[in-house]
């Protein structure tokens, strides 16, 4: 019998093929409660873990805390027992002058700024996106006549270290939003073979000439964190459906 995973403490049966990964826990319970025949399989580490159904096809949802060191752990032990299409659905700053928050932003590759993603392969190498899932969220944005961002996202560690060269060389660059897990996701999803994919919510903008305080921050977020659960549930429809059609 395969040994249980050392942090998500979960074994082969206990994971979807189709797996989201928000950094947020709470997030992870509203999206579990999207899924059919949920059930919580484990909570450790920070990692809190439910299956349930879409279309009776087992999905499973899970939260990877912040930054790319614990982002890595999940989806190696994911992949580990059976995970093979992953979605971060999670939350971003605006990088563009003409992005509100509350935006929804589709990551189609990732700078590199990060420290994790350099443990697996060389800088040189980039950070890309799977195809089909990033598809498969155009899709669904569409189908919910949702607006949304389509672009590169700069994955950072330190987050509240601000190099202003560098953000107005990413933001002349048309970088959308920066965050903390895409570029270590999407690299993982190359050298794994894996179908990794990003939809996010921006809950802030260095950009803005007004800043809205705090609290009219996390109002205007909500909005847009369900749009996004909203479309990683429709693309992992999607998906669903496009593997059936083989």
């Amino acid at each position: 019998m395969q040994e249980v995973q050392k942090h998500i403490r979960c074994r082969y049966g206990d994971v979807g093929k189709y797996v989201l990964i928000p950094g947020d826990q709470d997030r992870a319970k509203r999206i579990a409660e999207r899924f059919d025949n949920v059930k919580e399989i484990n909570t450790n580490r920070g990692y809190l873990i439910y299956t349930g159904t879409i279309n009776s096809v087992p999905v499973t949802v899970c939260s990877t805390g912040i930054g790319g060191p614990s982002a890595s752990i999940a989806i190696e032990e994911l992949a580990n027992v059976g995970g093979e299409y992953f979605i971060r659905v999670g939350s971003a700053g605006g990088r563009q002058k003409n992005i509100p928050i509350g935006s929804i932003i589709i990551a189609t590759s990732a700078y590199r700024g990060e420290g994790t993603s350099q443990a697996y392969a060389p800088l040189g190498f980039p950070a890309v996106a799977d195809i089909e899932v990033t598809n498969a969220l155009i899709v669904a944005a569409k189908y919910f006549q949702y607006d949304y961002f389509l672009g590169t996202v700069f994955t950072r560690d330190a987050y509240y270290v601000q190099d202003k060269q560098l953000n107005q060389l990413l933001t002349d660059y048309d970088v959308v939003a920066s965050e903390q897990e895409c570029s270590t996701a999407f690299i993982l999803g190359s050298i794994r073979k894996l179908c990794v994919g990003a939809i996010l919510a921006t809950d802030s903008n260095i950009w803005l000439e007004k800043q809205p305080t705090l609290k009219e921050k996390e109002m205007i977020f909500k909005i847009g964190e369900k749009k996004i659960i909203d479309i990683a549930i429709e693309a992992i429809k999607i998906l669903i459906k496009n593997k059936e059609k083989l």
